[in-house]
């Protein structure tokens, strides 16, 4: 089961450096992300989010490849694969687009803009998603973090942890 943590920052652009710094976890193994998402609030007020999966080009790459193939194949039924491959592509490329902008993954769009709405001007807002964590490890990297739980999912116990961590509390790294 995953958990989902939101954490508000003063900084705009503190949402995209934790980020950053999480998919440096994730390729360590500490942390398997399963969505995030940046959300930021200009000085205007108007919300800018940034989704970490972009569905429409990965829809589209996979659409494109079996579209190809399959359009390949029929090809090589009436004797002319190539056409059949670049129009296969075509259509398959069209249709992942397409499927990939209608779909939705991870954090629901609806809850995401609804909680930025209750974020201040000129901050940001980092939604995470992951299916397990290695805490000590995490809490540990981002000890000189300081940001605010807005929302989690997480226990009572691991909420309270993470929240110390979060305002530099060196007991909050302790198991």
């Amino acid at each position: 089961m995953s958990d989902l943590v939101v954490i508000g920052f003063e900084n705009p652009l503190k949402a995209d450096e934790v980020l950053w710094r999480l998919r440096a976890l994730k390729r360590q193994h500490l942390i398997d992300l399963e969505d995030a998402v940046v959300v930021v609030r200009d000085e205007s007020g108007e919300v800018h989010l940034k989704q970490s999966i972009n569905l429409t080009a990965l829809n589209a790459s996979s659409g494109l490849l079996s579209g190809g193939l399959l359009g390949a194949f029929v090809g090589l039924l009436f004797l002319n694969p190539t056409a059949g491959f670049l129009i296969g592509s075509m259509f398959g490329a069209g249709a992942g687009a397409l499927s990939g902008s209608l779909g939705d993954y991870g954090i629901d769009d609806d809850f995401i803009k609804s909680l930025s709405e209750t974020i201040p001007p000129n901050s940001s807002a980092l939604f995470i998603l992951a299916r397990k964590v290695d805490p000590e490890e995490v809490l540990a990297e981002f000890s000189d973090v300081k940001g605010k739980v807005l929302r989690t999912t997480l226990s009572p116990d691991q909420e309270k942890r993470f929240r110390e961590a979060l305002a530099g509390s060196p007991a909050a790294a302790k198991p």
